[in-house]
């Protein structure tokens, strides 16, 4: 039996990875108390104290004694009865806050030896664990509040260790929102306060870091009657003669020692060190909590493979190289990115010949057969730290020869479709940015100070943009260009034309739109069907039922096609079950569903073969209420 006892949030008890309802709040609270004392017995009198407020009623132990019966029907043999106690027998991984406390040590030692990509990704995955404030919802006033207080003190200093680490590798363009947020809720935190003047004078702005040193010290002094401490202090006067040890300065580089040549594992042909991975992507906002899964699949999983999807345009490429940067230095013998470009007429060979090209094999010693090179590669890699992403994968039979099966390698899979016939990987599913990163996005690539100037109009562009990265990207980007116009005018046009303006250079939503329909159609001509019936009333749910009376096909080949639309999250399904287009997608299909036009600018995907038996609609536009 394999436990999950979470208490970092909302308690929780998994077994093999089944949720437990466990009802009450008094049964969870005891619960909680038996997992924080864990594999050591827990006297009734002190379980009484964890549950009840007040003095316990006289019906406290027959109370205790029912609720430890009902978790023993799920803990089975794992909840043992002592004689006026119970003991809770759990495993270290088992319960998340020692697995956050294991990862918040491991961080802080990294960070202690200035190993701050290793110590970032450490102190991400701790904080991952969080889930809300610790044992949320149970009974407050009791001797488990100082157990809770303590817990949620661990967690805001872990926040600022990771603020530490990233502020040392010059992130402290993407730290200002962070930092202002967790200020919010935490006013006294003198290290925070100084984290963030440092993080606005690094970006240039040493007005903006005295006048949150004023903010700072005006707070201390309301509430606690007290001037700012020495580091705040200190931090001051050097803003004040911006004292050169206060601008970034990039960490040196790790050495890296090369194993001697009696226990290198090379092949026998000549080995290049590829280093492809692309440029980190600036400013790279929020994904903290994706992040730490992306890592932690690379380097806590067996095998270390992770399968990052997401709409097109959510962000997945540029999760998966800030992820990889992050472990880059785990893997010295190389980072290979393969981009495949949502072309389904590539093979699994096709990558595995592009790979084996990547590490120094010559083409004329690529094997032909299929399967061959698969086993070659396997060969070349094992025993090597070489990390690979495969970005734009359509299907699982591309990337399914490159999931490690030995020590060394390890593999991050990027594409729209969920890839489920990938056995045994971590995945990773991205949604929108929420609507205060969407901000900090804006701000940082638009400019703070027009869209402050502009509330309203930039919370409206933030809706449009659907919390698409994005399409959050290339909004700035025309704000950024056109210096004169204002905030309501480009709302105005994407109210107007929403695709036709989500377009600047090479990046343009409706591109990326088309390279995962176009993919997914050439499985099978009804999705483009089904796909453009949605689009002719497209903020309308739909049955799988409905949508096969109207196209005159079986209700089980319609519910397939929306189960192929859904898992390339170009559908969702809303409350009542039904399938509903998300934003963004609605003008998409609505585009689709419209009869195409010589004279149009932007030439749509073919329309799909085969006859579609309804009537000429007239597509009913989604609103525009951003």
């Amino acid at each position: 039996m394999k436990l999950g006892i979470r208490l970092l949030g909302s308690v929780e008890l998994y077994v093999d990875g089944e949720l437990v309802p466990l009802g009450a709040a008094k049964r969870r609270a005891v619960l909680a108390g038996l997992a924080l004392d864990a594999n050591r017995p827990v006297s009734l009198s002190r379980l009484a104290e964890m549950v009840w407020a007040d003095a316990p009623p006289a019906s406290a132990v027959a109370n205790l004694r029912t609720h430890a019966a009902a978790l023993r029907r799920a803990l089975g043999e794992r909840l043992i009865a002592r004689p006026h106690a119970y003991e809770l027998r759990v495993a270290p991984d088992e319960l998340d806050v020692t697995e956050f406390q294991r990862l918040a040590g491991e961080g802080r030692a990294l960070l202690a030896t200035e190993d701050f990509a290793s110590a970032i990704a450490a102190l991400t995955a701790a904080l991952a664990h969080w889930r809300g404030a610790s044992g949320d919802g149970l009974p407050q006033g009791t001797a488990l509040d100082n157990r809770w207080a303590s817990l949620d003190e661990q967690r805001l200093q872990v926040f600022e260790e990771l603020a530490e680490a990233r502020l040392s590798v010059g992130e402290h363009g993407p730290m200002l929102a962070e930092l202002r947020t967790h200020l919010a809720a935490h006013p006294l935190r003198e290290r925070a306060w100084a984290q963030l003047m440092l993080a606005l004078y690094r970006c240039g702005d040493a007005l903006a870091a005295l006048n949150v040193y004023q903010d700072a010290r005006t707070i201390l002094d309301q509430q606690l009657g007290i001037e700012p401490g020495g580091e705040l202090a200190g931090l001051h006067r050097a803003v004040l003669d911006r004292a050169p040890e206060l601008s970034y300065a990039p960490p040196a580089t790790p050495t890296v020692t090369v194993p001697a040549p009696a226990v290198e594992v090379r092949p026998t042909v000549g080995w290049t060190v590829p280093r492809e991975l692309p440029a980190d992507l600036v400013p790279f906002v929020g994904r903290t909590r994706e992040t730490a899964d992306v890592v932690a699949g690379l380097t806590n999983s067996a095998p270390p493979a992770v399968a990052v999807s997401g709409m097109a345009g959510i962000g997945k490429t540029a999760l998966a190289v800030r992820a990889a940067h992050v472990v880059a230095a785990d893997f010295p013998d190389g980072q290979v990115f393969v981009d495949l470009g949502y072309q389904p007429s590539l093979s699994g060979d096709d990558v595995v010949a592009r790979i084996l090209r990547a590490v120094g094999v010559d083409a004329d010693e690529i094997p032909e057969r299929t399967g061959e090179r698969a086993g070659r590669l396997r060969s070349l890699l094992a025993g090597c730290r070489v990390l690979l992403i495969v970005d734009g994968v359509t299907n699982a039979a591309q990337v399914r020869p490159l999931v490690p099966a030995v020590p060394g390698p390890a593999l991050i899979v990027v594409g729209q479709r969920c890839l489920r016939g990938l056995d045994g990987v971590c995945r990773v599913t991205l949604g929108g940015l929420p609507a205060t990163e969407g901000h900090t996005l804006l701000d940082a690539l638009g400019g703070a100070e027009r869209l402050a100037a502009a509330p309203a109009d930039a919370a409206a562009l933030v809706r449009l943009c659907a919390g698409s990265p994005l399409a959050l990207r290339i909004a700035a980007s025309r704000l950024a260009r056109r210096p004169t116009a204002s905030v309501a005018d480009l709302v105005a046009q994407l109210r107007d034309d929403l695709l036709d303006w989500l377009t600047d250079d090479d990046l343009s939503v409706r591109d990326r739109l088309d390279l995962g329909y176009a993919a997914l159609c050439a499985d099978d001509e009804l999705i483009g069907q089904v796909f453009v019936l949605l689009g002719s009333a497209p903020e309308e749910a739909t049955a799988p039922h409905t949508t096969a009376a109207r196209l005159g096909v079986s209700v089980e080949r319609v519910r397939q096609a929306l189960e192929k639309l859904l898992d390339a999250h170009l559908v969702c399904v809303d409350e009542s079950g039904g399938y509903r287009l998300p934003p963004l997608v609605c003008d998409y299909a609505a585009e689709l569903a419209e009869p195409p036009a010589p004279s149009m600018l932007h030439p749509l995907p073919a329309w799909p073969a085969g006859p579609v038996p309804m009537t000429p609609v007239r597509v009913q536009r989604p609103a525009r209420s951003a």
